[in-house]
């Protein structure tokens, strides 16, 4: 019988220490530190027509691979500032980069909301 593509993947159950940004080699992009750089692509992009159990367990392990990347932060801000359309980067898939990006253009909006009302109480007062 034919084992599904990832499910031998096994994954460290204690995340790998995050390594502050100011500590690392500065000169290298962020992403040579990556730990998928060593896992195979597949796991991170879905294939064509692929089943709704097969993407949402192909997406977790996906996940749990970034959850122990030293680079997370910076690949899931790389992928909410380009913005990556497909694929897991950072822990969130597409659609959690879309809700993260609404979200954060909803905060913008309020902060300048404020930001007015505080010019007009100043203007004013």
């Amino acid at each position: 019988m034919l084992q599904p593509p990832h499910s031998s993947l096994q994954v460290a159950a204690v995340p790998a220490p995050r390594v502050p940004a100011r500590d690392r080699d500065q000169d290298a992009p962020w992403h040579t530190e990556a730990v998928c750089r060593r896992d195979e692509a597949g796991l991170f992009f879905a294939p064509s027509k692929e089943p709704t159990a097969a993407r949402l367990s192909r997406e977790e392990a996906a996940k749990r691979v970034c959850a122990r990347c030293p680079v997370m932060v910076e690949c899931r801000e790389h992928a909410l500032l380009q913005p990556e359309p497909y694929g897991v980067w950072g822990g969130l898939t597409a659609a959690e980069r879309r809700v993260v990006l609404a979200r954060r253009r909803r905060r913008d909006l309020e902060l300048k909301k404020t930001a007015r009302s505080a010019n007009r109480i100043a203007a004013a007062g």
